[in-house]
């Protein structure tokens, strides 16, 4: 297959060049590339497949159904590999569901799927993190809500099998009190906040392990621009750590749950405008390392009730490449390129697989993006019905596949 007259964007940059594909790898990139089964991209971007590496199952229900319908809503959002959470009932804690959940991933067509392993147990004590890193799991995820010598005995399994520590920075007591940010949005509706501490103070915490056992640590969906200032110190003082910020948390404010709008529930919790606006320019000065749509769908039967009684979460896995497109490349606040290293290069490199790069000798998990092209979200749950935003997948090509 040859692609003509596609802007190829990678982490490198854009070019316009033809690109030629052979049992689903790259074997020429150039200018008058010659090759069969011709494609006209007709201007379209031709991208690397993103990869997400936070995705729930609708209602957070681990089963084949939600999987196989994940796995073809990730395509049609241009999302070509996803990481499934492991906080799902049942939650992926042991070998068991392990099997069952691997079977179900085994049997769905679409994107690729790999598992992320909860470390805790719901009795607050240890997986079997060794067995199940054995496994096929590709990465361990950990609540602060662990106690200190929990965590640190997961640091030293991360240490000893050198992979990266997926980590949600949260407070029990503090989660537990509130369903929003506490602040003036919070007042107004009558609603208990939580503390933008909840999140800062475990960061630092956990900032303290990653330096003493030299081990990797991912912060999952950061909703503080302070954690975010803490994460960038550790890291210039060479501490390997970085942080997932989602797409809602940089263009949504906690106004949008005004209204008693439960779509706007998130966990974490949506932040002021004045840190939603921090965050952006964190973005902008490349602060941020992942992006991710942070995708947690409920039925209708979780949120069209009263806003402490709601689920957590909304979707977006669907309009995944459009939402960050239209929001943030359309919009100024980054490249395309720079799209394709928070979503696609950064995210890979947390797994440790290597993506983001368009070359001769790679795996072809390609999209083809027309961004000339407008579709109107739909989704009940989602923070963006009813919005059009600017580019659709018209073409995605799994080498993995």
């Amino acid at each position: 297959m040859l692609i003509r007259n596609a802007i190829v964007c990678d982490v490198n940059g854009e070019r316009r060049v033809d690109v030629a594909i052979e049992n689903s790898t790259v074997v020429a990139i150039g200018k008058g590339v010659k090759g069969s089964e011709v494609v006209d991209a007709k201007g379209a971007y031709l991208l690397p497949a993103l990869v997400d590496t936070n995705i729930k199952l609708k209602d957070s229900i681990l089963n084949a159904k939600n999987i196989k319908t994940i796995a073809q809503e990730a395509l049609r959002g241009g999302v070509g590999h996803l990481v499934l959470n492991a906080d799902s009932t049942p939650s992926i804690d042991n070998e068991v569901v392990l099997e069952f959940a691997q079977h179900g991933v085994a049997s769905a067509k679409g994107a690729k799927i790999d598992l992320m392993l909860n470390t805790l147990k719901e009795d607050m004590t240890l997986s079997n993190i060794a067995i199940m890193l054995k496994k096929g799991i590709v990465a361990p995820y950990m609540s602060t809500i662990a106690k200190n010598n929990i965590a640190i005995k997961i640091a030293e399994y991360v240490k000893m099998y050198d992979v990266t520590l997926f980590c949600k920075a949260e407070d029990n007591s503090l989660i537990n009190a509130g369903v929003m940010l506490d602040g003036d949005v919070s007042s107004k509706l009558g609603l208990a906040g939580i503390l933008e501490l909840s999140e800062v103070l475990h960061v630092s915490r956990m900032l303290e392990i990653a330096k003493f056992f030299d081990i990797k640590i991912l912060f999952k969906a950061i909703a503080s621009p302070r954690s975010v200032e803490l994460i960038s110190k550790a890291k210039k003082e060479g501490v390997s750590v970085s942080c997932e910020v989602s797409i809602h948390h940089l263009i949504n404010a906690d106004s949008a749950c005004e209204g008693f709008n439960t779509i706007a529930k998130l966990d974490p919790p949506l932040a002021s405008k004045t840190d939603m606006l921090r965050l952006q320019e964190q973005l902008k000065n490349g602060e941020i390392d992942i992006l991710t749509t942070l995708h947690q769908p409920n039925s209708p039967l979780n949120k069209e009730v009263a806003f402490y009684d709601a689920s957590y979460g909304c979707s977006s896995l669907r309009y995944a490449l459009a939402l960050y497109y239209t929001k943030l490349v359309k919009s100024g606040l980054i490249s395309m390129s720079e799209l394709i290293k928070l979503t696609v290069q950064n995210s890979a490199k947390s797994i440790n697989k290597e993506a983001g790069v368009i070359k001769e000798g790679v795996k072809a998990d390609f999209i083809l993006f027309d961004v000339n092209a407008k579709q109107v979200v739909s989704e009940s749950d989602s923070l963006y019905k009813t919005q059009e935003l600017s580019g659709v997948v018209t073409s995605l090509s799994l080498g993995n596949a």
